[in-house]
């Protein structure tokens, strides 16, 4: 039977490197044979697909998909490996995805490496970085993060020849349905889809794997969330917006939907830790395209959508360097979207809006900027809008900075160098 199974997913990845591929930004390392390559993201995010067509280049390797309840139910991983070694002819390396399903999965990919495989592993849960890997593997693997599609790779899977203008309408689908790979190249209905990838999400990967007995309070958590992309939240509101009594309760079931790639938050930013721990959070989406499919709303709400897409961008980018994110709000009331730092000094202030047509809003907008840059001490300012560019120069309190306004759909393709996105 696990022969068969083997063979079948055989079948499968065959099936799938004949299918269309949209190259990643992400690539696997060129990298000593002792240190695991951990491939970490989304759930349907592409990750093994990705794994796949970055080996078959040049390397002969066996697969394993440990998201068949039949592999995970065995208790004999060695009957597993027996079966890879008779379909795949004794391979060396080995693909094994979404581990986090098997059982002692750390201890048994320890002991494969100590065997002598060259093991590339992928996961959607991030714990498998946090905890495990950290602890059971020290020193001997390296991450690749893959989210989906980012709007550079969106648009390649339609082609490369397109228009500012074609950039910006396509943008628009984007925003709405976000980048996850499969209905993107397959044109399957997106809303359709992503509701079922959510619920699939809440119940297998959350639920069932930690015998959570309030299931319906963990969808009305994560309800509540999607509804209110880029909101502010304490524990303590949350518990009652979604009557969970225990603030504790609010606190885990949070991690596990953070955990599982549906959503992040940021703190506020001080230069106190003490105060950033007490700060309210602001909560994200790690693709749009879940908004559509899973929360209630009454029409499109364009400038929750683009702060939120500019959140995940910003995390995308900032995994690769140990760039941090946080937003800043001032006593006054007056808020910047995005504050990064990077080796504990402000390199950007990042503000965020739909439209800068009306004269209070853009007055609104540079206002935060301006106070924000004094207070924090940094004068790298940039402005991201739909449409609107131009270079302004302020002085404010006697301090002279420019601002960078740049349409989104430039932001997110266009040279991070020449836009002050630091690297």
């Amino acid at each position: 039977m696990i022969r068969d199974i083997i063979l079948t997913q055989k079948k499968e990845l065959e099936q799938k490197l004949s299918e269309k591929y949209v190259p990643r930004q992400a690539s696997l390392k060129e990298c000593a044979s002792d240190l695991i390559q951990v491939i970490i993201g989304p759930r349907r995010a592409g990750k093994s697909f990705f794994g796949m067509h970055q080996l078959a280049k040049n390397k002969l390797f066996g697969f394993v998909n440990f998201d068949d309840e039949r592999l995970v139910r065995l208790q004999n991983f060695d009957e597993i490996l027996d079966a890879v070694n008779a379909v795949y002819q004794n391979p060396t390396l080995l693909l094994l995805d979404e581990i986090q399903n098997l059982p002692d999965w750390e201890l048994i990919v320890n002991r494969l490496q100590r065997q002598g495989f060259q093991l590339i592993i992928t996961g959607s849960n991030s714990n498998l970085l946090s905890s495990e890997l950290a602890t059971h593997l020290t020193g001997r693997h390296l991450p690749v993060h893959l989210f989906t599609f980012s709007f550079r790779e969106f648009l390649s899977s339609f082609g490369n020849d397109f228009t500012g203008t074609e950039k910006k309408e396509k943008l628009n689908d984007f925003l709405i349905h976000g980048g996850y790979p499969e209905p993107c190249m397959k044109t399957l209905d997106y809303k359709e889809y992503l509701k079922v990838l959510f619920d699939s999400i809440l119940f297998k990967d959350i639920v069932k794997r930690y015998q959570i007995r309030q299931a319906a309070a963990l969808e009305n958590l994560a309800t509540w969330l999607i509804s209110n992309l880029t909101s502010e939240y304490s524990f303590n509101s949350l518990s009652k917006q979604v009557q969970i009594s225990s603030v504790h309760t609010i606190k885990k079931y949070l991690g596990y939907l953070e955990e599982s790639y549906i959503f992040f938050s940021l703190p506020g930013f001080s230069f106190k830790v003490s105060e950033q721990l007490k700060s309210n959070r602001k909560i994200y989406c790690f693709d749009n395209g879940f908004y559509k499919a899973k929360a209630f709303y009454f029409s499109e709400d364009w400038g929750k959508l683009l702060e939120n897409m500019v959140a995940s961008e910003l995390l995308r980018r900032g995994l690769s360097d140990g760039t941090r994110l946080f937003y800043w709000k001032g006593r006054d009331g007056n808020e910047v979207d995005f504050v990064i730092q990077q080796g504990g000094k402000i390199t950007q202030l990042i503000q965020v809006c739909w439209d800068l047509s009306h004269v209070k809003t853009m007055e609104r907008e540079i206002r935060a900027l301006l106070k924000a840059s004094k207070e924090l001490n940094c004068t790298n300012l940039l402005l991201i809008t739909l449409d609107a560019e131009s270079t302004d120069n302020y002085t404010w309190f006697g301090v002279k900075c420019e601002i960078v306004i740049v349409p989104a759909w430039k932001w997110l393709l266009e040279n991070q160098q020449e836009l002050n996105i630091p690297k």
